[in-house]
């Protein structure tokens, strides 16, 4: 599984948006980002997570932070899943799991007891200059926002 260290380039992207319209990594230089990537659209860890992002938003953006969420769920599910919630930043889709790799946020992983592979519940901040600020892999759901927020000193 390949990781990102950092103070290394952010892999670049472009991936669709749940609007089928796309978003480019490299078009947001010059603000930091916060990507987190995670498993399905509507389960409940996923859920809990995006909506912890949301209730996060203002204070996140205050500070200039863009927040996308990326899952392998296509535009359409995503689509659902943002106006089920009421989340109100972009998520992007990566059915091909391309994005995913370059991240190292898919491989093996313990479930449930057993080694499967999959999504890899993971986070990054994007500084402003494209490099990465912070890497954390195999987060939890829950707590996982106070716990960037606290990183960023947000």
């Amino acid at each position: 599984m390949t990781t990102l260290d950092i103070g290394t380039p952010a892999p670049d992207f472009t991936l669709l948006n749940q609007d089928e319209q796309p978003v480019s990594l490299s078009a947001l230089r010059g603000t930091p980002v916060i990507l987190f990537f995670y498993p399905e659209a509507m389960t409940p860890g996923c859920t809990t997570e995006a909506c912890d992002f949301r209730d996060s938003l203002v204070p996140l953006q205050a500070a200039g932070y863009t927040v996308l969420g990326i899952s392998r769920d296509l535009p359409e599910k995503l689509q659902r899943f943002r106006a089920r919630d009421g989340l109100t930043y972009d998520l992007l889709s990566d059915p091909d799991r391309t994005t995913h790799e370059a991240y190292g946020a898919w491989g093996e992983k313990m479930n449930y007891g057993k080694v499967v592979e999959g999504v890899i519940r993971s986070t990054f901040v994007v500084d402003a200059d494209g490099n990465i600020a912070h890497a954390l892999y195999n987060v939890r759901a829950t707590g996982h926002v106070a716990r960037v927020r606290g990183l960023l000193e947000v």
